[in-house]
C-alpha cells in the first residue's frame, strides 16, 4: 500500500485541478479503478451516440486493451466536477425527450434546449480542464500523461467516422465509459465523483476525468 508521503508528489496536480474548477481531487491506486465489460455493453444498447464518434465504442480501445494499459500505471487522480446546468423538477423529468417533441410546449422545448446547451458547455470546459492537467503532468516529466473525459465527444457537430480519423486529435479524448470504467462503483468506493488519472514509474502519469452529473 502506498504511503501518504508517496502521494504528496502529486499535490501540484490536485492543486491545479481545484484551481481549474474541480470541487474535489484525490489520488488513488490504479487497481482500485473498476473496469467492466458490461459498461461498454450499456453503451451499445443504451446510448444513441454508439458508433457515431471516434471517441466512443466501437472505435475506442476495448475493455481488454484498456485493462492492460491500466496495469502499467500505479495511481489515478479522481476528480469531482459540478455542472452549472440546472433544471427544475418539471424540466428534469422531460430531459429524456427530444427537444423538438411535438407533445412539448414551445416554452418547455426552449427550457430543455437551454439545459442541454449549458450541459454541453460544461462538458467542453471539462475537456479543456483535463487536457490542461495532462499538459501539467507532462511538463513535470510524466511524459505518458493522458486524459479522459465523460460521455460522447461534442467537439464536432458530426464526427468524421466515415473516414475513421479524428479531425481534432490533440483536443479530443476518450470517455471513461467507452473503455469500461464503472464510474458509479468508483464514486461509491472513493467517495469522490467521476474522473480518472493514472501514473506508474516516475516518468509516466496519466490524467483522466469523468465529471458533471452521474450517468
Amino acid at each position: 500500500m502506498k504511503s501518504e508521503a508517496d502521494l504528496t508528489k502529486f499535490d501540484f496536480l490536485k492543486d491545479l485541478a481545484l484551481k481549474l474548477g474541480a470541487s474535489e481531487a484525490k489520488v488513488v491506486p490504479a487497481n482500485e479503478i473498476v473496469v467492466e465489460n458490461r459498461v461498454v455493453l450499456k453503451c451499445r444498447v443504451g446510448c444513441k451516440h454508439y458508433g457515431r464518434t471516434l471517441m466512443c465504442p466501437p472505435y475506442s480501445p476495448n475493455v481488454d486493451e484498456f485493462r492492460k494499459v491500466l496495469s502499467e500505471y500505479s495511481y489515478v487522480l479522481v476528480l469531482k466536477f459540478k455542472s452549472k446546468a440546472e433544471a427544475p423538477p418539471e424540466v428534469a423529468k422531460l430531459l429524456s425527450k427530444d427537444e423538438n417533441d411535438p407533445s412539448l410546449t414551445e416554452e418547455m422545448q426552449e427550457k430543455i434546449r437551454a439545459f442541454w446547451a449549458s450541459w454541453k458547455q460544461d462538458k467542453l470546459d471539462l475537456l479543456k480542464m483535463v487536457r490542461d492537467l495532462e499538459k501539467a503532468a507532462m511538463n513535470k516529466g510524466y511524459t505518458l500523461a493522458l486524459s479522459f473525459t465523460t460521455g460522447s465527444c461534442l467537439i464536432c457537430g458530426k464526427c468524421n467516422v466515415e473516414q475513421k480519423f479524428c479531425v481534432y486529435p490533440t483536443e479530443a479524448r476518450y470517455s471513461v465509459q467507452s473503455v469500461g470504467i464503472n464510474c458509479q462503483t468508483d464514486i461509491r468506493e472513493c467517495t469522490y465523483a467521476y474522473a480518472v488519472s493514472v501514473q506508474r514509474c516516475s516518468r509516466n502519469f496519466w490524467v483522466s476525468a469523468d465529471s458533471l452529473n452521474g450517468i
